[in-house]
């Protein structure tokens, strides 16, 4: 798919994308906001991450762009076919923000969330003073569906989680119509 006059697509996670996945996960920038310590992550992390990338409890994909460089991660976790939900999950270099892989990549594992594996169900939390991210997911079309008060702690201070679900039938409403 072409946005902003780059191409993009998703492809699954091979060896040759644990160097930039390290760049972001060793970047404050990009994961001030997650709660796992990536900063101590090493090249054997993300190579133990890349392999497990494809299993029936999880799928993560690199989304690339038209030289299939990696530009981030986006990923189905803790999928629950007898109940048909799955955790959603984004990241991205710090280059590729504001460029559309997000809008893109979002699609495309709600496609495969709706479509291919056929939940009904798609999830999500964010820390609630990440309102970039909070304002991504609603324009996206996730619903919020409640707050998880203190619920983490982050930098040393408790915080808030907002929790967001997307239905199948808001997916085939928002993005089929």
């Amino acid at each position: 798919m072409k946005q902003k006059g780059i191409i993009m697509k998703l492809r699954k996670l091979c060896d040759k994308d644990a160097e930039s996945m390290l760049e972001w996960m060793h970047d404050p920038a990009v994961n001030q906001f997650f709660r796992a310590h990536f900063a101590q992550m090493t090249m054997e992390n993300a190579r133990s991450f890349i392999r497990g990338g494809q299993s029936a409890a999880a799928r993560h994909y690199a989304i690339c762009d038209d030289e299939d460089a990696y530009q981030g991660t986006i990923s189905l976790k803790d999928i629950d076919v007898e109940n048909g939900t799955a955790e959603y999950a984004i990241v991205l270099r710090r280059q590729a923000q504001g460029k559309g892989y997000a809008r893109f990549a979002t699609r495309e594992i709600l496609r495969i969330a709706f479509e291919k594996l056929d939940l009904c169900k798609v999830y999500l939390n964010v820390w609630k003073e990440n309102v970039h991210a909070v304002g991504f997911y609603e324009h996206m079309g996730f619903q919020r569906e409640g707050e998880a008060r203190e619920q983490i702690v982050l930098h040393g201070r408790r915080c808030n989680l907002l929790w967001y679900g997307m239905l199948r039938r808001e997916y085939l409403r928002a993005f089929r119509e």
